[in-house]
């Protein structure tokens, strides 16, 4: 295959449907970076087997798609079939994404023996020992959720949520909201008659410490934070 170009595939109702794509463009723009499919389409054919150059009819066209219009088709293909990655491309991804599941595992999860997150490079390092075959595709969370019954066969794991309370003072408060809505779900909260804000904030136990840091920061150490389960 010509790193110049790839192919994006889609099969519905027994067809099969090809485009020659250009392998950057056509994963921007199935990641939504890019909004133009003239962009990544090499051609605006429609293939049954595209290294055959063999075409697909017209009829077989409006059969799977209802239109025989190229764009809308190529639109179908590229978002929802599966697009040949180039060697650099998918390492790339396959790194990308193993960084994210080791993150979110470090985040969600903590060794049951302490109730302390396990540091990104221990997960890391128990990974190397299971076989699983990250998919550059797949959401993160779904491969977590596998990779965590495998890893706990050397290395013991539990995802726990945790409520946390939380007290910012008056002056810091609007700063700081915004803030508190990334680490979790905001359960209950009250603008108090000081100007103060209170809530109870649900987020895994791995991001409590790092929670009460970024607060802290913001508030220059005057927010209130305690664990309520």
């Amino acid at each position: 295959m010509d790193e110049k170009y790839t192919i994006a595939r889609f099969t519905k109702d027994n067809g099969h449907f090809e485009v020659l794509v250009k392998p950057e463009k056509a994963l921007q723009y199935r990641m939504k970076k890019i909004s133009s499919i003239t962009e990544a389409l090499v051609t605006e054919t429609i293939f049954s087997d595209a290294n055959k150059g063999t075409k697909v009819s017209e009829e077989a066209l409006r059969k799977a798609f209802g239109t025989t219009e190229p764009l809308k088709v190529a639109e179908t293909i590229l978002t929802k079939g599966t697009i040949q990655l180039t060697t650099e491309q998918r390492r790339k991804m396959t790194e990308g994404k193993r960084k994210q599941i080791i993150a979110f595992i470090s985040r969600h999860c903590v060794d049951p023996r302490t109730n302390l997150p396990h540091p990104p490079l221990r997960v890391e390092q128990a990974m190397g020992q299971i076989h699983y075959s990250i998919d550059p595709f797949k959401p993160v969370e779904e491969q977590a959720k596998g990779i965590i019954k495998l890893l706990r066969s050397i290395l013991p794991l539990k995802i726990e949520q945790v409520s946390v309370g939380v007290r910012i003072p008056a002056e810091y408060a609007a700063k700081a909201y915004g803030t508190i809505k990334g680490f979790g779900a905001i359960k209950r909260e009250e603008w108090r008659g000081d100007g103060s804000w209170f809530g109870v904030l649900e987020m895994p136990a791995g991001l409590y410490g790092p929670f009460l840091e970024k607060i802290g920061d913001i508030t220059k150490g005057r927010a209130e934070a305690k664990m309520l389960s």
